[in-house]
């Protein structure tokens, strides 16, 4: 115990203040930076993301004799024309059906009023309801107007968008480029024991982002010649577009991404009648259990093997923590951690308990304890008293 100073206080106590004092300045200096650079660690981490996912094809390019920068850059490019060729394709199909609605709208007006008239015996006037339709395209009009003045304010947000994809690009190409520089650096400030822990993760990560990006490459592409069938045979404009959009938006978007997939394809099928509306809706809910029963259970068994439960809580994690970035990010890091984990947690054999067993079918009914006794063969012990003997 110390001894008391010259006033009653120990001699420790001072110290002790000026240490949580300092404590709380770093905390709190710490996380001040942190808020200030979130925007860069979102995309770094992004990068991350995306250097994992490219990494098992630039190292199969990597050991066929490509050099590693060049393996990188042509596989980021293929990406980027990938993602260029949804983006145009996609533009085109929404900047023509945006054009065929509005020139549309005035015949489907008066279809639409003749048939309420027709079916409430009703008297609306269809000049009126153009005049109300002039109206409401004056407001958008206005509103496109206000939109304009405020070009400047656009297009500094699409500066921001352009500089943040340039520097993901960049951040993944180093990334991914000098990955194998990059472990050995990280590796040589560690203990050879954690050296092998963290390789072992980083390995992990690897096999479980690119399986997930690959697999799912695979079923969007499954997905967009299926419904690029049906779109044709009901013969609904922009089919290619569409069903690209359904086939990706389906695989890559977490949970949701099969209504949002969904609606645009079943919305565009409406403007050419309600039946056609109807099939669509039909086939996109019948591909749907196909995939989530027969396809994906292939496709992903060794890449994502996570309980739908257990993907969705992350889903919903991820976008809290981080919004849509987290969400996009969530399942392959979830899927990485389970299996990480999976390695290090010993398991133990379960003992038998009636809320173990899953009870398929009809239950079966407890019989009376004389049945079983009576339907037990009868032991008997030899002359020895060892040897059973039925």
């Amino acid at each position: 115990m110390s001894a008391p100073g010259t006033n009653g206080m120990p001699r420790w106590l001072p110290r002790a203040m000026i240490l949580a004092i300092w404590i709380v300045i770093v905390f709190g200096v710490a996380g001040w930076m942190l808020l200030q650079l979130r925007g860069l660690l979102i995309l770094l981490l992004i990068s991350l993301f995306l250097a994992l996912a490219l990494e098992p094809a630039v190292n199969w390019l990597n050991q066929r004799g490509w050099p590693r920068g060049l393996a990188t850059a042509v596989v980021l490019l293929g990406a980027f024309g990938v993602f260029l060729l949804f983006v145009s394709v996609l533009g085109s199909m929404l900047i023509g059906q945006v054009l065929d609605f509005v020139n549309q709208l005035p015949a489907m007006s008066r279809a639409l009023l003749r048939w309420v008239n027709a079916t409430f015996n009703t008297s609306f006037d269809p000049v009126l309801l153009l005049d109300e339709i002039s109206d409401l395209s004056g407001t958008l009009e206005r509103y496109a107007s206000s939109a304009a003045e405020n070009a400047l304010a656009a297009g500094t947000t699409v500066l921001t968008l352009v500089f943040n994809g340039l520097a993901i690009a960049l951040f993944t190409f180093y990334l991914t480029a000098d990955g194998p520089k990059f472990r050995r650096t990280l590796c040589s400030v560690l203990p050879p024991r954690t050296q092998s822990e963290v390789l072992r993760a980083w390995e992990i990560a690897i096999s479980k982002t690119g399986g997930y990006i690959y697999s799912r490459a695979l079923l969007a592409l499954i997905s967009t010649g299926a419904h690029y069938v049906a779109l044709l045979v009901l013969d609904v404009p922009y089919a290619f577009a569409l069903a690209l959009w359904i086939g990706v938006i389906s695989q890559f978007i977490p949970t949701v991404g099969t209504f949002i997939g969904g609606a645009l394809p079943v919305l565009v099928a409406l403007l050419q009648g309600p039946f056609d509306a109807m099939w669509l809706l039909i086939f996109i809910t019948l591909y749907q259990q196909f995939e989530n029963y027969l396809l994906q259970p292939r496709i992903t068994a060794r890449t994502l093997d996570m309980h739908p439960a257990v993907a969705f809580g992350s889903v919903i994690a991820g976008a809290a923590i981080l919004g849509a970035p987290g969400a996009l990010l969530a399942l392959p890091v979830g899927a990485s951690l389970q299996a990480f984990l999976g390695v290090y947690i010993k398991r133990y054999e379960v003992a038998e308990h009636p809320l173990l067993d899953a009870v398929e079918g009809v239950e079966e009914t407890e019989e009376p304890a004389e049945e079983k006794t009576a339907q037990r063969p009868a032991v008997a012990t030899g002359s020895g008293g060892n040897d059973p003997v039925e």
